[in-house]
């Protein structure tokens, strides 16, 4: 009878304790995130300003959390819900314990984006490249840029502003805000100013970084080769130096907005504007682009030459003539179309 007491005692402890283990699992653990999802990790937005029920619907649309009862009751638990959600991107892994999941979206890490800037053209470029990686958009980024005052407290205007973007990939987290962008740009390029003796370097050539900026957004518009650039700037340095009109064909171009042409005409190098180097000497207001590191290296180490004018050489190679005088340009200009007819396109 003894034993017999004690075995049922026994399985009644053993039933016990498996209900007390299920009932942790269940409401103090919390369920697993499943590991059937259709890639290794998935990927979280939560907007700015997001409240928890959106958070809730985003996690069932992605089939993060299929208990939902469960997550609201170990939500409430773990003091998660607050007003508003705390936003950002974040990687949920297959297998993640409900109660991992909710730590992470409280307090965890953030999972980054690579934001790319390349050589866009106008402000309006910038934006809309910006508003692919990060969560504003690039109506909110733009209007930022043209009405925020933090613009001209950091030196700049809507001429200028441009020289402000190295093209490089950033590291943000997706919630930045446009002002959080812009900061972290000018950070960005207060670093790339600062090494390699670049702020000397402009010095030495009598012009500041956005001259410098500037000059380089031509240069970036008159060569694709790298190994030509240094000479290329040369020539505009030069030019500038004589008081000459840089006479640049981009800046007629940027001055139209005519970015799809494929001839220069009396259409952009008459056209009126404080950008077109064909009618105003000196450097235009501001870039007429955004300028790459390339370029604007080959500005702060331009090559030592005396260059005023150029020519492409029409034979395909992107590589240019350079001339020291008019008669020696106009016979480059002679081999350039001498080019073009043995290539069949004249």
């Amino acid at each position: 009878m003894r034993r017999r007491l004690l075995w049922i005692f026994g399985a009644l402890a053993l039933v016990g304790a498996v209900g007390v283990f299920y009932l942790y699992q269940r409401f103090i653990v919390g369920g697993s995130v499943p590991s059937n999802l259709p890639e290794e990790q998935q990927i979280v937005y939560i907007p700015t300003g997001a409240d928890f029920d959106q958070v809730v619907d985003t996690l069932v649309a992605q089939e993060i959390v299929s208990d939902v009862p469960l997550f609201r009751k170990l939500s409430d638990r773990m003091e998660y819900k607050r007003d508003p959600m705390r936003s950002g991107r974040f990687a949920v892994k297959p297998g993640m314990r409900m109660h991992e999941l909710i730590r992470h979206l409280r307090n965890g890490k953030q999972a980054p984006v690579d934001l790319v800037l390349t050589n866009e053209r106008l402000l309006e470029n910038v934006a809309a490249k910006a508003a692919r990686f990060i969560e504003p958009d690039s109506v909110a980024i733009l209007n930022f840029m043209r009405e925020d005052p933090l613009i001209s407290k950091l030196g700049y205007n809507q001429e200028t502003l441009m020289s402000l973007f190295i093209p490089n990939t950033y590291e943000f987290f997706w919630n930045t805000s446009p002002q959080g962008f812009i900061q972290r740009m000018h950070k960005e390029h207060e670093r790339f100013w600062d090494a390699n003796n670049r702020r000397q370097k402009a010095e030495n050539l009598d012009l500041t970084p956005a001259e410098v900026y500037t000059l380089a957004s031509i240069v970036e518009k008159e060569t694709l080769r790298n190994d030509e650039k240094r000479r290329m700037a040369g020539v505009y340095y030069n030019r500038l130096q004589k008081g000459m009109r840089l006479q640049a064909d981009p800046t007629s171009v940027f001055a139209r907005r005519d970015f799809d042409t494929k001839r220069v005409t009396d259409y952009h190098t008459k056209f009126d504007s404080p950008y077109n180097t064909y009618l105003y000497s000196g450097l235009p207001p501001g870039p007429i682009a955004m300028s790459s590191i390339s370029s604007i290296d080959a500005v702060l180490n331009v090559e030592n030459h005396d260059y005023v004018y150029f020519c492409a050489k029409g034979d395909g190679s992107g590589y240019h003539n350079f001339a020291r005088t008019l008669a020696q340009h106009n016979r480059n200009a002679q081999i350039y179309r001498e080019n073009l007819r043995k290539r069949g396109l004249r």
